[in-house]
This record gives C-alpha cells, structure tokens and sequence, in this order.
C-alpha cells in the first residue's frame, strides 16, 4: 500500500534509484538505444510541466503545473507553482517536501521502491543511459529520431507491477511531449511537457490531452 503523500509524488516524480537488473531482462532495439541517447543532455536540465490526474474516486481530474528539474546524478526537484506552491526534492535517497508556512518533511525512497524506480527511469532518459533504463523496464518503441515516437515502459519488478502497469512517453524528433502513467488499479496521469504545458486546458479529458500529445503542429 503507498501513502497518500507518496502516491502525490508518483506521477511527477515520474519518469522516475534502481532496481537490480535480472540476468534475462529484454535488451532495447538498436532504434530504441538510439532514440534514448538522442534524448540525453547534460545536467543541470529544466522542463515546464502541466500534469492531469484521473482518479476513479473523483469526477474531474487533479490538474497541477511547474517545473521539473534534474540536478544531476540521482538529484530530482519538482516545484509546483499552481494550485498551490509546493516543491519535492529527492537527493541522497531521501525525499523532501516543502509548502510555504510549513515545516519541511522527509521521508526515505526505501519507503517507496515505486519512486526508485521512477527516478532512476526519468535520470535514464534524461542522460540517454538506455543501460540503466531496460534494468528496471522493458521497451517498447514505435517511430524513430525523424519525427513522431512512442516509448513504451512496463515494469520487470513485480512490486512495481502492482503499483504501476506502464509508462508511455510520447514525442518529437528530440523532444519528449507527454507522459503517461497507467497505474494497475486505472488511474491515469499525464504530464504535459516543454512548450506543450501552455496549452494544458481548464478542463482537461484523456481524449483532448491525447489529441494535443499526437499533435506536433
């Protein structure tokens, strides 16, 4: 079972220390490696996001938008600005959460090996280690470098499994565009990325993101 407070922090922290790589785990496809390596840049490196999160238990999605922002090495911040102020900081295995007016908390990733899975999946993208990647997931991709992709990510650990049933991340030529995180019990989170975060709506639907993450106009 996750916290509620951790469970906030999946979908952002997501492409997210790393799960030990078993002797058959699926080697990528010589077009993925070279599509995860085109994707790498050097640290420190900042992306605006605009996250939408359904939610069974809700009627209208949880909508919230800031910046993502990898600091090198194993070093993740997340600062919401809308609705409401907030920054995650994952460094040296803990995690930190601070709101204005408010005492910081902190928590270990051994508490959470989702986050350490997502972590070391969004730094894996982020440096273009397809390595480091496949050691947690399994790859799929349709599409290449020239345009439109997709990379498909299904967890190799059964715990994860449990908790998160695939990744799918969608761009252009060099650019990631979307995210989407298919959790196992069907909550759906899809983060918005680089220059596409502007055109999160109001009231955003899985068609209408869908339609704007396939749109490279």
């Amino acid at each position: 079972m996750i916290s509620g407070k951790t469970r906030l922090l999946l979908p952002s922290l997501a492409l997210l220390l790393s799960v030990s790589a078993s002797a058959s785990e699926p080697a990528a496809s010589s077009s993925a490696q070279t599509l995860i390596a085109a994707l790498g840049h050097p640290a420190p490196a900042h992306t605006a996001f605009a996250e939408a999160r359904f939610m069974q238990v809700l009627d209208r999605p949880l909508v919230v938008s800031g910046e993502l922002s990898w600091l090198g090495g194993d070093k993740l911040q997340r600062r919401v600005d809308k609705p409401q102020p907030e920054t995650a900081t994952i460094a040296d295995g803990e995690v930190t959460q601070e709101r204005a007016g408010k005492r910081p908390r902190h928590f270990s990733l051994k508490r959470a090996p989702q986050l350490q899975v997502l972590l070391d999946s969004f730094v894996a993208l982020l440096s273009g280690d397809t390595g480091r990647l496949q050691q947690a997931f399994d790859i799929k991709q349709t599409g290449d470098i020239t345009g439109a992709w997709t990379l498909t990510l299904t967890p190799l650990d059964a715990r994860v499994a449990k908790t998160i049933a695939s990744i799918t991340v969608e761009g252009n030529a060099k650019e990631s565009r979307c995210m989407h995180m298919q959790e196992a019990d069907g909550d759906l989170t899809v983060d918005l990325l680089g220059p596409l975060a502007a055109r999160m709506p109001t009231e955003p639907t899985r068609d209408t993101l869908q339609a704007l993450c396939r749109d490279t106009h």
